[in-house]
């Protein structure tokens, strides 16, 4: 699994992918926290970091999708997964190690907008005027929330030989797990099961952490889905060895 996920990165750090897209994902927020009036923490007066966590997920459906695309997709293209596939490594390692590889780019992405939340901090008319439980919270749903759609990024990838392809199927998955079941959900006869989809869905389990409450059901929620994809994953590659 090491060998895989230093391979991986060193693959990430040697092309312009991981550092355009970190910087994208800085921009993108940093705009949206400081520039763009209607969601600017200067215009509205108040010291929190609630524009960076509903802004963040809606990023990371690109952002995600755009490190994770290359995982399998490019090893298939180029002809190296089937050294990759008869190597003394498992499935499960090769799965696990581009998973965490792809994780930790997320953090590394993560990582600088801790700049915003000191900024934060001292710009409020009391220094430390902010809710800093619920902001190690939402970190804690947004780390969450990137493991489930690397998860998600790296199934896709491991279905065809098209990065593209990867890219806007993890897109779709990830938006439609994040939001489709809480829009299935607002369907008037659906009735009494409205509650169930909302709990399917990853907004309303992201929205609970983000509160500052760290409920073990939540918990539960994030390592299953990724789980899930992951197993997904592995299966793929089992049944392409055959």
């Amino acid at each position: 699994m090491y060998t895989i996920l230093k391979k991986e990165i060193a693959g990430f750090l040697s092309s312009m992918v991981a550092y355009v897209t970190i910087v994208f994902f800085l921009v993108i927020t940093g705009l949206f926290l400081w520039v763009f009036p209607d969601s600017s923490i200067l215009d509205n007066g108040y010291a929190t970091l609630d524009q960076l966590f509903y802004i963040a997920p809606y990023v990371f459906m690109f952002l995600i999708p755009a490190i994770t695309m290359r995982s399998f997709a490019e090893e298939k293209k180029e002809g190296t997964f089937e050294t990759l596939a008869t190597s003394p490594l498992t499935d499960w390692q090769i799965v696990i190690g581009k998973f965490f590889a792809g994780l930790l780019l997320v953090i590394l992405a993560l990582v600088p907008t801790v700049i915003y939340y000191f900024s934060v901090y001292q710009l409020g008319s009391t220094p430390g005027n902010i809710d800093s439980g619920a902001v190690i919270g939402s970190y804690i749903g947004l780390l969450l929330l990137g493991a489930a759609f690397t998860s998600i990024g790296i199934f896709t990838s491991s279905l065809t030989t098209n990065q593209i392809v990867a890219f806007v199927l993890a897109v779709f998955l990830c938006f439609f797990c994040f939001a489709g079941f809480e829009s299935i959900s607002s369907i008037a006869f659906l009735g009494k099961i409205d509650s169930l989809l909302i709990s399917l869905g990853i907004s309303a389990h992201y929205q609970s952490i983000s509160r500052g409450v760290l409920d073990t059901r939540d918990l539960i929620y994030f390592l299953s889905f990724a789980a899930l994809f992951l197993a997904a994953t592995k299966m793929v590659l089992s049944i392409r060895k055959w």
